[in-house]
């Protein structure tokens, strides 16, 4: 046991460095079977559904016939909560349907198709430090913005599979960390952009975010915040909630541990060019309670008009790592 847990535990920490070898890119769209199999809540307490301001709406780990299926970096979730769309650190793109089961609590995925994101020469992105998508939004037009660490930069895709047009970042995206860079990534209704780095600060005990206030041609004008943090926790993903708050994702990971996760919330007050966010903590998911390299964020509304939240997880092609997708209905 003591072995085997040894083993698991080194293995994240090469996955959290990078150290995983990335399938070779894929040319074609092309259907996928996925498969589903039900995520314990809590290992050792089956009839747990609560934990802090979370309330437990069903997960899953999945697997699919696709040796391109993982490292799953962003998740966005259609308003109807019907399909959902991600991106994975190795370039490829995902969409699927959701099912539930009998009481609206999340069941699997079905009808999955998987891709993989061109680069500005319309051929598919072979290499890992051009395909390292971490972040991504849907525009009110209907486009894809993503962002990209390695090579730290912002993209627009029409479509997922089509060809991008690349946006300026904000001036300090190229001091980002290789491996840090904007892994949050939201857009609200006028168009503004909200983008935090994961490892990149300025200021002790913060991550830097920016505005991106639309400009001409598609471009942006840029104005920094801070985001603030604490000790071993990076924000990994950010999220419009229905009534116009911000829920944001945080992660950790140290030997002992393991991997731990925050889930947090902010007024949209806060959100000031200049300011400091101060998120308050709506849950700690740390074992024996469902977690992973949670990475992805996205809230909708239930069908009673309940927020629902969205979390999904990077498996780094670990076979030691899940593939997560675990459904929390926010407590009121």
């Amino acid at each position: 046991m003591a072995i085997r847990l040894f083993f698991f535990i080194a293995c994240l920490l090469v996955a959290s460095c990078g150290g995983g070898e990335p399938p070779p890119a894929s040319a074609q769209e092309r259907p996928i079977e996925i498969r589903s199999s039900s995520q314990p809540f809590k290992i050792d307490e089956p009839d747990a559904t609560r934990i802090d301001r979370l309330i437990w709406r069903g997960g899953i780990s999945m697997t699919a016939n696709s040796p391109h299926f993982g490292g799953w970096s962003d998740i966005h979730v259609s308003p109807d909560g019907r399909s959902l769309t991600s991106i994975s650190d190795e370039g490829a793109w995902l969409t699927a349907t959701i099912d539930y089961d009998s009481k609206g609590n999340l069941a699997g995925l079905s009808s999955g198709r998987i891709g993989q994101l061109r680069g500005l020469d319309g051929k598919p992105i072979e290499s890992k430090a051009e395909a390292d998508a971490e972040g991504m939004v849907r525009l009110a037009d209907g486009s894809w913005l993503v962002s990209f660490e390695r090579r730290h930069r912002l993209w627009r895709y029409g479509t997922l599979g089509g060809t991008p047009v690349p946006v300026d970042g904000p001036a300090e995206i190229g001091r980002q960390p290789a491996n840090g860079g904007i892994e949050a990534l939201t857009a609200l209704p006028d168009g503004r952009v909200i983008a935090i780095s994961e490892e990149y600060g300025q200021r002790p005990g913060t991550a830097m975010g920016w505005i991106g206030e639309p400009a001409a041609g598609g471009a942006y004008l840029w104005r920094s915040f801070d985001y603030a943090t604490i000790p071993d926790f990076r924000p990994t993903a950010i999220a419009l909630l229905p009534d116009g708050s911000f829920a944001t994702l945080e992660r950790a990971f140290d030997m002992v541990r393991g991997v731990r996760c925050r889930v947090m919330r902010f007024d949209p007050a806060q959100l000031v060019p200049g300011a400091t966010v101060r998120p308050e903590e709506l849950a700690l998911l740390a074992s024996p309670y469902a977690v992973d390299n949670l990475e992805g964020i996205a809230a909708t509304r239930g069908a009673r008009g309940e927020t629902l939240l969205w979390l999904i997880s990077d498996d780094n092609f670990n076979p030691l790592q899940r593939n997560l997708l675990l459904l929390f209905e926010l407590a009121k």
